[in-house]
């Protein structure tokens, strides 16, 4: 682990984030990172779990201006024990510590399980049991059992807690018994994109596809009812083992940043069939692009979509397909909801994601000595 210089005590407001470069947690903590230094904060962002190339560090430190460490500790939802967790916390905070941070900005709120020098703000991203309540039935096995007491006793230490939206910060509160609520700041994304290209009409999905969340079975079942294909971004097995198999969706395989560019310029009908889904940036990323939505009725996508999306039944690939296929069909009807969708994704950007985090930061440091409020005025 390449661990920054102690700054100057003289110098920016320092933040520790943790990311988890897997997922969704990797683009959020870039754009926010680089919202942050933006507005004049130093920050250092600490890689748990499996990390980018080397490569891939050093541009992303370019693009965001922070500190990108590797830090090789376990996620909360990879870790084999919850001592491993908790050995993970520690280590977090001693390099809290170790840098000079002014204040911390979890994506895990089972990491805000140790000792912090400062407060400590952490993002519930998701959870196991909120997961397990949309795609299981009965009580969380033992495997999962002991990371949602880890979650819900970090959700308690924190100083603050956030989610991406009202849905799922309710269904947080709920599963782990929270008097309050997470305070809800949306997700944001810094969507340059490409121009728009002539393409011939198609559908697209992006996403951890292994994850049983993802509904990939019942997007395959989709994809053998139309008349063109679903090209889908994404692994199809991920670092806990969980492997899916399809028959019928065109697969492209894990793309980056402008590959996923590229096939949005195309302007294809973007379908998620998500049985769970706490924010969603890939639809995000689709919709700024202008492409129609046909999305899953699910709470999350309805706080964030409704009136700028189709909506069907996740596990209904009739419907879903009926859906599709009228804006395949109808060049006009799909530019309509393209541009329904495009609209609605500019009230999610970054700076928005930015000010309602630096709001939550300078209320948790208003009574401290650091500099925040000052700096970031």
């Amino acid at each position: 682990m390449r661990v920054p210089l102690n700054p100057s005590r003289n110098s920016a407001p320092h933040v520790l984030m943790s990311a988890d470069a897997v997922g969704g947690v990797w683009p959020y903590s870039l754009d926010l990172a680089a919202g942050l230094v933006r507005r004049g904060l130093a920050v250092t962002v600490a890689i748990l779990g499996p990390g980018p190339s080397e490569t891939r560090i050093r541009a992303a430190e370019a693009a965001t201006g922070a500190r990108i460490i590797a830090t090789g500790l376990p996620l909360d939802w990879t870790a084999e024990t919850p001592e491993a967790v908790l050995d993970a916390a520690r280590v977090f905070a001693a390099l809290a510590g170790a840098i000079g941070a002014d204040l911390v900005h979890l994506h895990s709120p089972a990491l805000a399980l140790a000792d912090f020098p400062v407060p400590v703000a952490a993002v519930c991203h998701s959870c196991v049991a909120t997961w397990w309540d949309a795609v299981e039935n009965g009580p969380l096995p033992p495997d999962l059992a002991w990371r949602h007491d880890l979650t819900m006793r970090g959700c308690r230490a924190a100083d603050a807690l956030l989610a991406p939206t009202r849905a799922h910060a309710l269904a947080t509160a709920r599963v782990c018994g929270l008097a309050q609520p997470p305070l809800v700041v949306r997700n944001g994304r810094g969507l340059a994109g490409l121009p728009p290209r002539a393409a011939v009409p198609h559908a697209f999905t992006a996403g951890r596809l292994w994850d049983q969340a993802k509904n990939a079975a019942a997007l395959d079942r989709l994809a053998g009812r139309l008349s063109v294909p679903i090209r889908a971004a994404g692994s199809i097995e991920g670092p806990n083992g969980a492997r899916v198999e399809t028959r019928h969706l065109q697969m492209l395989g894990r793309l980056d940043d402008s590959g996923i560019a590229d096939e949005l310029a195309g302007r294809p009908v973007f379908v998620s069939l998500a049985r769970y889904e706490p924010f969603g940036l890939a639809v995000l990323e689709a919709a700024a692009a202008g492409c129609a939505l046909v999305l899953s009725d699910i709470p999350s996508f309805r706080e964030l979509w409704d009136g700028a999306a189709a909506f069907v039944d996740a596990e209904d690939e009739a419907e879903a397909a009926e859906a599709v296929q009228g804006l395949l069909d109808d060049p006009t009807r799909r530019e309509t909801a393209g541009k329904a969708a495009s609209d609605r994704a500019a009230r999610y950007g970054v700076d928005a994601m930015t000010e309602g985090v630096l709001h939550i930061l300078r209320g948790l440091l208003a009574a401290a000595p650091a500099r925040l409020g000052g700096a970031a005025a």
